[in-house]
């Protein structure tokens, strides 16, 4: 089992749909202050069960939804994907490829989906139990030169 992608939008500075594409073993993100890095591994954490916007680097659940800019209008939700290689079968579902999304709207409505369906954080939690995968581990390293190590 590996981590195959990170697909981002409306996530704090991410507001077009990004997807960040990994290769088994290390990958390195790099980059000046401000650009995301730190954004990357809080849309990791949150889609995880992260409850703590304190953690998260925000005040309340809403900081997270991009708020916009001068040349472009707020958006109305956040989205965050974890896509895993699974043709191992280490996670306790029988799919090769399986996606955890969680989403927040403005609203306040929000929720958790494996493979796009609606389940709960417990779902999710269970899902990564004895994976060594969570909120809390989630295989980084911070460096002074500002990169982001993350180990598969």
């Amino acid at each position: 089992m590996y981590l195959k992608r990170l697909e981002l939008q409306g996530f704090k500075s991410f507001a077009d749909k990004t997807i960040l594409e990994f290769m088994p073993g290390i990958t390195t993100v790099i980059g000046p202050n401000g650009s995301g890095k730190s954004n990357i591994s809080d849309g990791i954490r949150w889609v995880l069960g992260e409850q703590s916007m304190k953690s998260l680097r925000g005040a309340k659940s809403e900081d997270i939804i991009f708020s916009g800019t001068q040349n472009r209008k707020s958006l109305g939700y956040a989205e965050s994907s974890l896509i895993f290689d699974n043709s191992d079968g280490k996670l306790p579902i029988e799919y090769s490829e399986v996606t955890v999304t969680r989403r927040l709207y403005r609203s306040g409505e929000s929720g958790y989906y494996i493979n796009k369906a609606p389940c709960r954080l417990k779902d999710v939690l269970e899902l990564f139990m004895d994976t060594g995968i969570g909120k809390d581990r989630i295989f980084y390293n911070w460096t002074r030169k500002n990169r982001w190590n993350f180990k598969q």
